[in-house]
């Protein structure tokens, strides 16, 4: 090749490039734990409770009350007095105060104590700062 053709000659010169890539990779930056744990206590709970109740006494009557007024429920001295009554046949009908309820209420205090156990949850955090120039 003469001098002319070299200069008609095209001439290449490589093109470098540079591509980034971009990679992961986990890094321990600390360690917390958490501990859980649930105490549990007995405990003893008093307390007074009241029982209520009622006795009955029965009272014999047997005498005639009148049919048109008889007798009502009603209260003396603490007492609730309820009549029970009887139909008997004669030549002609009576009433007839058979018997009465005496009824007597009370209200009596009792101790009551019973064991319960009651819990309560515990938690420990523990955090430590991890090697960062070290990887996973």
């Amino acid at each position: 090749m003469d001098d002319s053709d070299r200069r008609t000659a095209k001439t290449s010169i490589p093109v470098l490039e540079e591509r980034a890539t971009v990679s992961k990779r986990s890094v321990t930056t600390g360690v917390t734990t958490i501990d859980k744990h649930v105490e549990a206590q007995n405990h003893l709970v008093s307390e007074m409770l009241q029982s209520r109740g009622a006795s009955v006494e029965r009272v014999p009557k047997g005498h005639a009350v009148d049919i048109e007024h008889p007798p009502e429920v009603r209260t003396e001295n603490g007492t609730t007095i309820v009549p029970v009554l009887e139909e008997v046949l004669v030549v002609e009908k009576r009433l007839l105060l058979k018997e009465e309820l005496h009824i007597q209420h009370y209200v009596k205090d009792v101790p009551y104590t019973q064991e319960v156990t009651l819990r309560n949850e515990n938690v420990v955090i523990k955090h430590s700062d991890g090697d960062l120039s070290k990887p996973d």
